[in-house]
């Protein structure tokens, strides 16, 4: 299927390895030029060699205020156009209710939903004024159901999903569209930090990346609003 995105803008945010660049490189499949975000400017350098499309690299951690506006300027003065945002961010650590700090819990809201929440407004003026966009907001199963010794990601995700869904629904009517796309364990450097490796059916990143690819698509404009479950249906909740 051809998603018609080809020629079109993106920011990929944590792009130099797991689902944010398996996205990324789902994108340049589709003819996306890209302008891509880690901490890691040599990481971001290997993902540039390994795709056919112009790629603008801006290291940076998510957690910089001043990061999203950045990476929507870069994107204009660069291509001359913003079209697609993948939010992405790593995880938080592990821990219990009770054993995680009132400090790491603002870590984790700062990290995983205001960073997310800074760079959709960031990109929303671009986004609307052109009429079309595609914003994809990599999350969390947590944030449809908590899990079990993940106190900061049960507190973030969710957060953020009821953020983004009233943000979609405030974006309706302009030609733009807000999912969310909630990943469960998946062959990741990730799922080795949460001890889930020895699990006998996990998700492969490059067939996540084309989901997001397709959530960015010409062919989901009626598609907004979504909190998109890709877990091998290990959810429970209807």
């Amino acid at each position: 299927m051809d998603l018609g995105i080809s020629g079109r803008v993106a920011v990929v945010t944590a792009a130099s390895r797991g689902l944010g660049r398996a996205s990324a490189i789902a994108l340049a499949a589709e003819g996306v030029r890209l302008v891509v975000n880690a901490r890691s400017a040599d990481q971001l350098q290997r993902l540039r060699d390994e795709v056919d499309v112009d790629v603008e690299i801006v290291p940076g951690d998510v957690t910089d205020e001043a990061l999203p506006q950045t990476l929507v300027d870069r994107a204009l003065e660069k291509f001359g156009r913003l079209d697609i945002v993948v939010a992405n961010n790593a995880g938080p650590k592990p821990g219990g209710a009770f054993e995680v700090s009132e400090e790491q819990l603002y870590g984790a809201l700062t990290a995983n939903t205001m960073s997310v929440i800074r760079l959709v407004r960031a990109a929303r003026s671009a986004l609307v004024e052109q009429g079309w966009g595609r914003l994809c907001l990599i999350a969390s199963g947590s944030a449809r159901q908590p899990m079990d010794n993940l106190a900061l990601s049960n507190v973030a995700r969710p957060a953020l999903w009821g953020w983004a869904k009233t943000a979609a629904n405030e974006l309706t009517a302009s030609g733009v569209t807000l999912n969310l796309v909630c990943p469960g364990a998946h062959a990741t450097e990730r799922i080795v930090e949460l001890g889930r490796q020895d699990r006998t059916y996990i998700g492969d990143p490059d067939a996540f990346g084309k989901i997001v690819a397709f959530l960015c698509s010409a062919h989901t404009a009626y598609l907004t609003g979504a909190a998109v479950v890709v877990d091998g249906g290990r959810i429970q909740g209807l």
